[in-house]
C-alpha cells in the first residue's frame, strides 16, 4: 500500500506518542480519551490487527482492533487483560479467539479526513480479517457516526446498550463475504 506515500503497517513502539496524541484529539471533547496505556493495552492484545497509516514518514492514522466475543466490547476504564489460556473459561476474562473481530478504533488525523484514508484502514483491516479466518467485524459507532459505519456494510444492534461509549453509541457489526474471505 504505498507509491503515493501513503503506507499502512503494524505498529511499532516508536508510534505510540503520535498515536495517543491523535487519540487524544480526536476523543477528548466526547469524553471517551482512554489513555496510552488502555490504547497500547489493545493493540498488544492483536498486534497482527493494529495498524499505522503513514502519509510520508510520519504517522498520520491509526487502527486498534482484537478479537472478541460477538455483543462484548472493550471497555473504556480498563486495559485488556492477556489472554490467559488457563483461565479462558472464566467470563471476565475477554475471550481471545473466535470468529468475530472488533474494530475498537480508527482514527485519521484531522487535517487528512475525508480523503479515503480511513477507508484505506479499513479496506485493510478487511483483507486481514478475511485471510485470518475472522467471519465478522464488530465495533461500536460513537459521536452519531452510525450512518457512516451503515454505509460500510455495517448493521447496528439497538438491543445492546454499550456502557461508557456516550449516549449515542451503537454496537454494530458485519459478515465478512466470501470475496473478503
Amino acid at each position: 500500500m504505498s507509491g503515493d506515500g501513503v503506507s499502512i503497517r503494524h505498529i511499532a513502539d516508536a508510534d505510540w506518542d503520535a498515536i495517543a496524541a491523535m487519540e487524544s484529539r480526536t476523543y477528548a471533547e466526547l469524553g471517551l480519551s482512554e489513555g496510552r496505556a488502555a490504547l497500547q493495552s489493545r493493540a498488544y492484545a492483536s498486534p497482527d490487527t493494529s495498524f499505522v497509516l503513514d502519509v510520508g514518514a510520519q504517522p498520520a492514522g491509526y487502527l486498534l482492533a482484537l478479537p472478541y466475543p460477538p455483543f462484548r466490547y472493550p471497555s473504556l476504564d480498563r486495559v485488556e487483560e492477556p489472554a490467559v489460556p488457563s483461565r479462558a473459561g472464566d467470563p471476565t476474562m475477554p475471550l481471545r479467539t473466535g470468529r468475530n473481530l472488533h474494530l475498537h478504533d480508527i482514527v485519521v488525523a484531522e487535517p487528512l479526513r475525508g480523503t479515503g484514508l480511513g477507508q484505506r484502514l479499513l479496506n485493510h483491516l478487511t483483507l486481514t480479517a478475511g485471510s485470518s479466518g475472522f467471519e465478522r467485524i464488530s465495533l461500536i459507532a460513537v459521536g452519531r457516526s452510525e450512518p457512516f459505519w451503515s454505509a460500510r456494510g455495517f448493521s447496528a444492534y439497538p438491543g445492546i446498550s454499550p456502557g461508557g461509549y456516550g449516549a449515542s453509541a451503537v454496537y454494530m457489526s458485519k459478515a465478512m463475504t466470501e470475496s473478503t474471505k
